[in-house]
């Protein structure tokens, strides 16, 4: 075995770096552990950053290993690898690859807005990326099955599919950048179905909820249905600036003569504009409420109430959850 050290005093590995309690504090953190440059790391250094930090749990780590190692280890460890199962999360399901992945399909959705087909072709582009995101930071406590995995993928392309495609040939006659807002329309209809559904298992069973020192406390169905509706309103401000204020951008550009004779440029130009977005609204919109998602005893299921209340008496005022991303 090789030599072991212990980890420097007073050094937790697992309390954040920034206080979590804020939205500044949170959105160090996001911008920390969504840095797409993680996207780039090879499989073998995720693995080493795995064993580095379960190590450290441990309470020994390799000798002369800095805090700045073990604090990197924690940044690739918590950008690839589930928080509550501990698996290494597919590629494209992370939160680190929502950069590169959506500024690429948002880019064309906002560029081929026109015609139904290519309407239809990038819709369903985006709700298939979404899905795998979206089931890939569930709450991996609650399984859904390949059925219900199914079920929601086809619910939430069909809605974001009607969507766009009746909005497009309503705003046929509107003013023109009325029809550059509708795939932010499609998304948004589509964001309000896709997560729910994906995530229906947490909502038919509950979630586990815990007291203040993470000690299971049981199962509540209000407390999915609060963190799921905070995730949706989070993936609709990540993707609201850019596809809003992009269309209005690029409106006015068009309207000059050098952007005229460069038309097959603006597809790119759409795709780069929207990774500048994206760089910043994806770490803003994941930091817009806390990640260990809090819910008061008293609006919880009666039942979990009353068993929690018989335990614990008055020392559990709320109750704690991951509410996923």
């Amino acid at each position: 075995h090789a030599k072991m050290a212990t980890i420097p005093l007073g050094f937790n590995i697992d309390s954040p770096r920034w206080d979590q309690s804020t939205f500044v504090g949170r959105l160090k953190h996001f911008l920390n552990i969504t840095d797409p440059r993680t996207v780039l790391v090879p499989e073998e250094e995720l693995d080493r950053a795995k064993a580095l930090v379960e190590s450290c749990r441990a309470g020994v780590v390799p000798p002369g290993s800095s805090r700045e190692q073990l604090l990197y280890a924690k940044k690739l460890y918590d950008s690839a690898f589930h928080p509550d199962s501990g698996e290494k999360m597919n590629f494209v399901g992370r939160m680190s690859f929502q950069v590169p992945g959506g500024m690429a399909i948002t880019g064309c959705m906002l560029q081929f807005y026109r015609t139904v087909p290519a309407v239809v072709f990038w819709q369903w582009v985006n709700q298939s990326f979404n899905a795998f995101v979206n089931y890939t930071n569930r709450n991996a406590a609650s399984p859904i099955s390949l059925r219900q995995i199914g079920v929601a993928y086809v619910t939430a392309t069909s809605a974001a599919l009607a969507t766009a495609v009746g909005l497009n040939l309503y705003t046929k006659r509107a003013p023109p950048l009325l029809a550059r807002w509708v795939p932010f329309a499609a998304v948004a209809a589509a964001n309000c179905v896709n997560i729910p559904m994906m995530r229906q298992q947490e909502i038919i069973s509950g979630i586990t909820v815990t007291d203040e020192n993470n000690n299971e406390l049981g199962r509540s169905r209000r407390a999915a249905v609060k963190g799921i509706a905070q995730v949706v309103l989070s993936r609709i401000t990540m993707a609201a600036p850019g596809m809003i204020i992009l269309p209005i951008i690029m409106e006015r550009l068009e309207k000059f003569t050098f952007m005229q004779r460069i038309q097959v440029l603006h597809g790119p130009l759409q795709v780069l504009l929207c990774g500048g977005f994206l760089l910043f609204m994806v770490p803003a919109a994941c930091a817009l409420f806390p990640q260990r998602c809090s819910l008061a005893l008293a609006d919880l299921e009666l039942e979990l109430r009353d068993s929690i209340v018989a335990k614990h008496g008055d020392k559990v005022p709320y109750v704690y959850f991951n509410k996923g991303l």
